[in-house]
């Protein structure tokens, strides 16, 4: 009998985090947890580790270290604190797979350290190959690992691709659903808070990717990972909105042939699926019926109106670091606008202004990411106003 995979969950409080572990809970000859971390949300790591019983967890903030620690000390789990313990646990030699949930470039020096040591990553933090494709591809290459994208779009690519040879790939579309603000007038993104913005009419998420659905930054940011994880070149990458959320993605191969992955829009199907890989565990999730669906639509996205797609695909064409800048902008720029110190269409602003202040590098390293990663926030936060007092 073959043993049961030994997973960590980075990000296990997060949206993603917890159905993975509700997939844990359901397929429980299948895997075991050793590693959970939170950033700080105490009580629902607490509760996780008393029912999962992992090797340890770590709680990034630190000022929770002491309650989560008081909490468990009558388990045998090692408690852990501070963004340092998060990267340890990402190299940790007693799982056979990693999920980073983790939200922002927070999730990033984990994956770096995860790949260098051979591990498995199923990887829902878009942000690790967005801000530095060009090194975690090679690291995964050298390291024999493998990443398995959990984002739904890119797990259908996935899919798509199986079976299939290299180099036959001629296109790829990535779908968007269009999020809340679809067919809005510029006059209504001019006055729309976090409330609109947070209201996605297909997909439960976090906020901080739900704020990047609505500004469609995020098909920007699957535009980026898409190039690395699959070694596609930009003009070989097409968004299409997709309102019903049903095709997650397709692939067109050069003999004109596509191949187009299904399913309701539950993200509990890519996490087990890339919790599962290389096999394919039976559910009984709601199954998806055509009959329910009689007309499927898609339409070109307004790059004009969402400007954060085309910021993304600039950003992707220029390379290097220019990217992980766009990235940190996008993070601060975010967190601004759910504080309601900026407005919507005053995102893609901030960002367009800092990847354009970055000096660019070609081919960086780590250290190379972390330090434009630092100036691209303080950047944001200049023009956001906290020095200057003024966007424009």
């Amino acid at each position: 009998m073959r043993e049961k995979k030994r997973i960590g969950v980075l990000g296990s409080t997060g949206s993603i985090g917890l159905q993975a572990l509700e997939i844990v809970r359901a397929y429980p000859e299948k895997f075991s947890v050793e590693v959970l971390s939170a950033g700080n949300n105490s009580a629902e790591l607490i509760r996780q580790a008393k029912e999962f019983m992992p090797d340890m967890v770590v709680i990034a903030d630190e000022d929770k270290y002491i309650s989560v620690s008081a909490a468990l000390s009558d388990l045998d789990i090692k408690v852990y604190t501070g963004q340092d313990a998060l990267i340890q646990a990402a190299e940790y030699s007693n799982i056979d797979m990693l999920l980073n949930a983790v939200v922002g470039f927070a999730g990033f020096e984990p994956t770096v350290r995860a790949l260098q040591h051979g591990i498995p990553i199923a990887l829902a933090n878009k942000e690790s190959i967005v801000a530095g494709g060009e090194l975690v591809t090679r690291l995964a290459l050298e390291n024999r690992s493998i990443i398995i994208p959990v984002d739904s779009e890119h797990s259908a690519i996935f899919q798509c691709l199986a079976g299939e040879p290299a180099g036959a790939v001629e296109k790829i579309y990535l779908t968007a659903s269009g999020g809340p603000f679809l067919g809005s007038s510029m006059a209504s993104l001019a006055t729309a808070g976090p409330e609109e913005a947070l209201a996605h009419p297909n997909w439960d998420m976090g906020d901080k990717i739900t704020v990047d659905s609505a500004s469609m930054m995020n098909k920007g940011l699957e535009v980026i990972e898409a190039k690395w994880l699959f070694g596609l070149a930009p003009e070989q990458i097409e968004v299409v909105i997709h309102p019903q959320s049903i095709i997650h993605s397709m692939v067109q191969f050069h003999d004109g042939s596509i191949k187009a992955q299904l399913g309701r829009p539950d993200m509990r199907l890519p996490i087990l699926y890339a919790l599962s890989y290389p096999e394919r565990l039976p559910s009984d999730y709601p199954r998806f019926s055509i009959a329910d669906f009689p007309k499927l639509t898609f339409e070109a996205p307004d790059i004009k109106k969402f400007r954060n797609l085309a910021l993304a695909f600039e950003a992707m064409r220029q390379g290097g670091n220019i990217p992980c800048a766009m990235n940190a902008a996008n993070e601060v720029a975010v967190q601004a606008f759910l504080e309601r110190k900026i407005k919507f269409l005053e995102m893609p602003v901030i960002i367009e202004k800092c990847i354009k202040e970055i000096s660019r590098i070609t081919h960086p390293e780590l250290d190379d990411y972390i330090q434009t990663d630092k100036e691209a926030r303080t950047l944001a936060l200049k023009f956001i106003g906290k020095d200057n007092g003024n966007l424009h």
